[in-house]
């Protein structure tokens, strides 16, 4: 993370006695945390990377809506609730285009996604959180054994097969930050399917000197966001999974 780089290149500088090199690295730290800190810089490269949101009175219905988890928070109790991160619009967006007619039923798709032990898997979670927005429980399909994307791919290809349903009547819902990874990942699977993008970390371009000069923490944020993704974006490519 560019964050944790920045840090040891600091600490290596303060331990250094070779003087040229001291200076040397202190100065590409100090211009690194620059870069990552500026704001526009951030969002530049957070535009690039995120896939456009889709007007709502552009899409045409589908049959299902293919949700994917990843934004709610584990551990927190009471667990008489659902607790919910920076992407709840999955859930919110997802639920809205249920009301508006655009999707027919919504599929939601994710374990618990821990390494180790088990936990109540998040679609599960999402789900309760649909119903208690106003879905029918009959108008949501769960799948919930997978631990990440790749496997999510492979089990909702066997689930829409199973129910006769092909890719094109199917909406892909998820943050925009990850939709490349996980669109490449049901490409991979025979599974072309439209974006419907959530969670957006960038914003309208300004020019304003505090984005520009002044250093925030949002960009940092963005940085170890994107960094997260490319690294397992390539992951991803080199187990064979996109």
């Amino acid at each position: 993370m560019p964050l944790t780089i920045i840090f040891l290149m600091l600490v290596i500088s303060a331990f250094l006695r070779n003087e040229k090199w001291k200076k040397r690295l202190f100065w590409i730290a100090l211009v690194s945390l620059f870069i990552f800190s500026n704001d526009f810089i951030a969002n530049e490269v957070m535009n690039a990377w995120e896939i456009e949101p889709t007007p709502y009175d552009a899409l045409q219905p589908h049959d299902i809506g293919i949700v994917l988890t990843g934004a709610t928070l584990p551990f927190i109790t009471p667990n008489d609730r659902v607790y919910f991160s920076r992407g709840a619009d999955r859930v919110t967006h997802t639920v809205q285009l249920y009301k508006l007619g655009l999707i027919k039923k919504i599929l939601v798709s994710g374990g618990s996604g821990r390494l180790l032990g088990e936990g109540e898997p998040e679609a599960d979670k999402f789900k309760a959180a649909m119903v208690m927005m106003g879905v029918p429980e009959a108008s949501i399909l769960l799948e919930n054994e997978t631990r990440n994307t790749a496997e999510s791919a492979i089990e909702v290809k066997k689930l829409l097969d199973s129910l006769n349903i092909e890719a094109k009547d199917c909406l892909l819902i998820t943050s925009a930050f990850h939709m490349r990874r996980s669109l490449a990942c049901y490409q991979h699977q025979g599974v072309a399917l439209e974006p419907f993008t959530t969670d957006f970390y960038s914003h309208p371009r300004t020019f304003h000197l505090d984005v520009l000069i002044v250093p925030r923490l949002e960009a940092l944020n963005i940085w170890t966001k994107l960094t997260k993704e490319w690294v397992g974006f390539i992951a991803y490519k080199l187990a064979g999974y996109i």
